[in-house]
């Protein structure tokens, strides 16, 4: 009764494991009742489908990049405007928007292209020089409040998602490593099965390896057919 543990996929782990143990919780096998190595066995795959289904990270990604996305398209319409209207020098307070946009010159104009520390970083200090009493007024001049205020509000919301993020990342790392169940689960279901082996020729036991070897058998011909390497 030979098979490679570490190849079946995540589910036809749980699978297998949950199968052998129904089995074997039948009534059909007396010199199995009530076993150590049973309840040993239960124990480990009671954990391992606590935490098998879960995500390693928190599933939070989407709402990062999408906030992400808001704050560059409300930074990059901002400073489109700025870059457009200063090249008009006959329209009124064109200098206003060349003063501004050199502002965006000196924290950079590709912030929507840096990592999200970075871009976070560059955006507060953009954020609190465009606010100064002198800047604010420019903004004003130039009709701008509403698109400023809706930049910095997309920021905000950018630094919201991504402290949510971050705590749920940390308190999944918290959690017992999922390799590591996946492994006390695996040692434990290879035991049981050596044990099966061992007694295969004993009065009693037959009909247990029997069942069992099926059992093991349709796990092997799922692994075959899926190809899925453990997750």
């Amino acid at each position: 009764m030979k098979i490679s543990l570490v190849r079946l996929s995540t589910k036809d782990l749980a699978t297998l494991a949950q199968r052998i143990i129904s089995n074997s919780q039948s009534g059909k096998y007396p010199v199995i009742t009530d076993h150590p190595l049973t309840t040993t066995l239960q124990n480990s795959y009671t954990e391992y489908d606590q935490v098998y289904t879960k995500q390693i990270y928190s599933g939070k990604g989407k709402d990062v990049a999408a906030a992400d996305h808001e704050r560059d398209v409300a930074y990059t319409n901002l400073k489109a405007f700025l870059n457009g209207y200063r090249k008009l020098s006959t329209a009124p307070n064109y200098q206003l928007a060349e003063d501004l946009y050199g502002i965006f010159k000196t924290f950079g104009l590709n912030l929507d292209r840096l990592s999200y520390s970075s871009q976070t970083a560059q955006m507060k200090k953009l954020i609190e020089e465009l606010e100064t009493p002198e800047n604010a007024q420019k903004i004003t001049a130039l009709s701008l409040s509403t698109a400023f205020a809706d930049m910095k509000t997309k920021h905000e919301d950018f630094e919201v998602q991504f402290a949510d993020q971050a705590e749920a990342n940390a308190d999944l790392r918290q959690m017992t490593s999922a390799s590591a169940i996946r492994k006390d689960l695996e040692k434990n279901l290879k035991t049981y099965l050596g044990l099966l082996t061992a007694m295969k020729n004993v009065p009693g036991w037959q009909l247990l390896y029997s069942d069992t070897n099926e059992l093991v058998k349709a796990a092997k011909k799922s692994e075959v057919k899926k190809g899925e390497k453990p997750s």
